[in-house]
């Protein structure tokens, strides 16, 4: 079986927090024998014909080119700004990298579905009734209303998706499913590092006895 062909759009791994909470660089913690940041980029390289890291951390560039914030302490905003004033492409997929097991064959549906509507601008998912912006798919032309949502101290990416004039071009896809919800859980902590790691031995032996 071929490969998909990747789509024309960029990709951009959200690496530039702090983790605080895990006590050292998330995107470099590993799971399953490979640390985050290559998992989440090999994921977007299945996708988008560009992968970029948000992040000013050296020791990420070995997995893909790095783009740093234009404003710094922001959140995952000020990632997002910086993405769209480099991107090249009309939309851009945003993934954390700290969302370890969202499928790419998922995530692509998701992309072809979005980019094949001309009167959004934006996309992201409610799960289990909450909001999930941070996977986010959005046209480079909302970059200066990302950017004035910073500059009148919006940090919250939410928010800053409503109250701007991207606010009725935005698609909310509600997903109900049980797996959609574990798809969405982040390792921000090592007791959710331990957690993921369960998992991903349960993974492999149901794949190894499915096999």
């Amino acid at each position: 079986m071929c490969a998909a062909r990747v789509l024309q759009i960029g990709g951009y791994v959200l690496a530039g927090g702090k983790s605080s909470r895990m006590g050292t660089d998330k995107a470099l913690v590993e799971l399953a024998g490979r640390p985050l940041i290559a998992r989440a980029v090999e994921k977007l390289r299945q996708i988008c014909a560009e992968v970029h890291i948000l992040s000013s951390n050296p020791e990420l560039e070995v997995h893909a080119p790095l783009i740093g914030d234009l404003h710094e302490d922001c959140g995952p905003i000020g990632g997002i700004e910086a993405a769209l004033a480099h991107s090249r492409f009309d939309w851009n997929l945003m993934l954390p990298v700290d969302l370890p097991f969202m499928p790419a064959e998922f995530l692509r549906d998701w992309v072809e579905r979005v980019t094949a509507r001309a009167d959004i601008c934006a996309a992201y998912f409610e799960v289990g009734g909450k909001p999930q912006p941070s996977v986010l798919m959005i046209r480079r032309e909302a970059g200066p209303s990302i950017r004035a949502s910073i500059l009148q101290g919006q940090y919250k990416l939410l928010p800053a998706l409503g109250e701007t004039s991207l606010g009725s071009r935005v698609w909310v896809e509600v997903l109900h499913d049980a797996d959609a919800e574990r798809w969405f859980v982040n390792v921000n902590t090592p007791d959710e590092l331990e957690t993921a790691r369960d998992q991903a031995k349960l993974r492999v032996q149901r794949s190894s006895g499915a096999s």
